[in-house]
């Protein structure tokens, strides 16, 4: 049984969420809008939160930016539509914990606050599913990765990955850990996007008792605790240019002073860092401090992102799919050849990430051995027809194009009902076929 706030401005949907949540033995609240929302959480705690990204007087985005500033962790996830897919993997560098898509589906919902509410703020960092595999294809992307990997994992250089939301950066620093003379001291990875300035100095260099409101302990710092071994900081240019002082200091100095204490700790760590941004524009921006970036950019390894690795992304489906037949006790065997071909044309803005929560949610939907297309979210087909519009000036092509694209969303809308969408489209079965062949719509 959970707390969950509800943040989300369609009404119906909302005591549809909450009616949901109550069958499942949950106590959910639900609000409508940011504001409303940021007052609830002053005046309680909650285990989960369900935000919606659009709302009326602003996003899903300031309520997960609120509630990080204030310093807690509690789980969020972003409730948005496909076409906000991009902006829903920029809040999970904010540190949300996840995000779904609408429709949602009931039986996808519960899978991912189960998985949320299992999250504890203090555990280990698991190698996940959309780590798993990251390296590992077969392109000559990847070989380059290996070899970049298999260069400096032994040294001690501080190492920058560089790469899109969901390509793997995390997985790739754990890569490098377990190939270094460190691989038996801790791997410690802290999520720098998720912490607010004053948590972010206590996390990474630890507090003495009665050094702010709360302090009631002392605290080792993620530096102490990683001692020896490697310190992964992911999306390092969200800390605040007063932490990235005081980060600086113990890189060069090797000690560390916890916040409250004149105390000072000699530390020994390898510093690997991660990041989604231009860190040189945000040095140029004064945003982050060039003496920090040049500590820790000896070896910069740019992660490529899904869509620049080639016949890689059926490697990754085929792994996606087993992995979720065995959580969602299914038994998908095989892909029919639209939705492969739908797969494997799509752009992919949120990486693996995306890919293996459409995966999911393709094996979800399939109750039977084979997924077929009409197990993808339908905004997947209409994106990947817009995108294969020619740049062009020949007319005869773009009409064809355009025909293309309003027979897929024809279907879409009947369900790929052939007869009502033939009616729909004022031509007969037999020429629906036809055209359905020629443009290879299965």
């Amino acid at each position: 049984m959970a707390k969950i706030l509800i943040i989300e401005d369609d009404l119906t949907f909302s005591q549809l969420l909450e009616g949901f949540l109550q069958k499942h033995k949950h106590i959910p609240t639900a609000v409508h809008d940011v504001k409303k929302s940021i007052k609830l959480l002053a005046q309680e705690e909650f285990d989960l939160l369900l935000v919606d990204y659009r709302l009326p007087d602003g996003t899903g985005l300031d309520v997960l930016t609120h509630v990080r500033e204030k310093g807690s962790m509690v789980p969020l996830i972003i409730m948005t539509s496909f076409n906000d897919v991009r902006t829903a993997v920029r809040s999970i560098r904010m540190g949300a914990f996840d995000y779904i898509t609408k429709p949602v589906n009931p039986e996808e919902l519960l899978m991912l606050m189960q998985n949320a509410l299992h999250h504890t703020e203090n555990a280990a960092p698991q190698q996940t599913e959309e780590h798993a595999d990251t390296i590992k294809g077969k392109s000559a992307t990847a070989d380059k990765l290996y070899e970049h990997i298999n260069l400096v994992a032994p040294t001690d250089m501080s190492v920058v990955i560089q790469g899109e939301s969901g390509t793997g950066k995390e997985y790739a620093a754990r890569a490098l850990h377990l190939q270094s003379k460190r691989k038996d001291k801790p791997f410690i990875a802290i999520d720098c996007g998720a912490l607010s300035k004053e948590l972010a100095a206590s996390e990474l260099f630890g507090h003495a008792k009665g050094a702010f409101t709360g302090a009631l302990t002392d605290k080792k710092g993620q530096f102490e605790v990683a001692n020896g071994g490697t310190l992964f900081l992911d999306e390092i240019g969200n800390l605040s240019y007063e932490v990235q002082v005081k980060l600086l200091r113990a890189l060069q100095e090797r000690v560390i002073q916890p916040l409250g204490s004149t105390k000072n700790i000699p530390v020994d760590v390898r510093i690997i860092a991660a990041t989604n941004d231009d860190l040189l524009q945000s040095v140029s921006n004064g945003i982050f401090r060039e003496d920090l970036y040049h500590r820790i950019n000896e070896f910069k390894i740019q992660l490529p992102a899904l869509r620049e690795r080639g016949k890689d992304i059926e490697l990754f489906i085929t792994h996606f799919v087993e992995s979720s037949n065995a959580q969602l006790d299914r038994n998908v065997q095989h892909i029919s050849p639209a939705a492969k071909n739908l797969l494997v044309k799509y752009d992919w803005p949120g990486n693996l990430r995306e890919l293996r929560n459409v995966i999911k949610r393709m094996v979800l939907l399939s109750p039977g051995d084979t997924a077929e297309i009409t197990s993808l979210p339908d905004e997947m087909i209409l994106a990947v027809s817009q995108n294969q519009r020619p740049q062009t000036s020949d007319l005869k092509a773009i009409n064809e194009i355009n025909e293309k694209a309003l027979i897929m969303e024809t279907l879409i809308k009947v369900k790929y009902n052939k007869s009502r969408a033939a009616k729909l489209l004022n031509i007969d079965r037999k020429t629906l076929y036809s055209k359905m062949e020629r443009y290879e719509i299965d």
